[in-house]
């Protein structure tokens, strides 16, 4: 039976990777059972590198894809892009036996303007050709604001239907925020999704003190803003149907991602995604 890889992106686990280094960060990964690993939110020094490649020799966890803005996120930012550091960022991948790399979203000076988000889309689908030559393939990442509508057209079709090259990392959570079905818009994603991202949405609880219902302001405040991202398994998405439709659609990498874990510490998040996932009958997928 064809099956899919389940992994962790590594985003959530930066305050790890500060505390106690890459090496051991990726040692618990696969203590925890996981064998593949996004780095996202990493920094990309000699070291970090360096014990990326130990670690995944080590433990035998794949480095399933590695994570790169086009260009700063706003003018002037620093940190490394695929625009200045092309030649560096391509030796990473190969360094790591990694032929996936992601941008993480649209830089913000770009949002909201049709024109410019067109400028980046024609500059990310060239940057995926160029990478093609080195046997990389480009993958953006979806949140919500890729489901504005200009001119009737939500963002992420302008972005489907004006490439060929560039691939989508779905994340499924921010579809249902955006008030879509992630097993319809994976479905018409198919072919262009090797990577997916798993995260659930939960509604969390109301936390109404008797202050809060004196001032109706603050009392909605809390009431509208209850979405959280959730562990795997424990929110309200069918991660059966989404997994389903992701491994017909072409997804490779099945990656948990929880942007905010409330206080818990990540570990026992990614425990709890993975014990999920298990009962749920993926245990081979790990």
């Amino acid at each position: 039976m064809k099956k899919g890889k389940i992994g962790v992106q590594m985003m959530m686990l930066k305050g790890k990777v500060e505390e106690i280094g890459v090496y051991e960060t990726m040692k618990k990964i696969n203590e925890l059972g996981y064998h593949a690993v996004e780095v996202s939110q990493i920094p990309m020094t000699e070291k970090n590198v360096s014990e990326l490649k130990r670690a995944s020799e080590d433990f035998e966890i794949e480095i399933a894809a590695l994570s790169a803005p086009l260009e700063p996120m706003l003018p002037g930012m620093e940190g490394e892009t695929l625009t200045v550091n092309f030649d560096k960022i391509v030796n990473d991948c190969k360094t790591l036996n990694c032929h996936f790399l992601r941008i993480g979203m649209l830089p913000l000076n770009r949002m909201s303007d049709k024109n410019k988000i067109m400028e980046f889309i024609n500059d990310a689908e060239a940057m995926a050709v160029r990478l093609a030559k080195q046997g990389i393939e480009l993958y953006y990442h979806t949140h919500h604001i890729e489901f504005q509508k200009y001119d009737g057209e939500y963002l992420l079709d302008m972005m489907k239907n004006n490439t060929t090259k560039l691939g989508f990392e779905l994340d499924v959570h921010w579809i249902q925020r955006a008030g879509e079905d992630p097993v319809k818009i994976i479905e018409q994603y198919a072919d262009r999704i090797a990577l997916l991202h798993l995260k659930d949405y939960r509604i969390g609880k109301l936390d109404v003190k008797e202050e809060d219902l004196k001032d109706m302001g603050q009392f909605f405040g809390k009431f509208t803003n209850l979405i959280e991202f959730a562990e795997v398994g424990e929110g309200n998405l069918d991660i059966n149907a989404v997994i389903d439709a992701g491994l017909k659609s072409g997804a490779q990498y099945f990656l948990i991602e929880q942007d905010d874990t409330y206080g818990k510490d990540p570990f026992d998040c990614l425990k709890i995604s993975g014990d999920n996932l298990r009962k749920l009958g993926y245990s081979d997928w790990f």
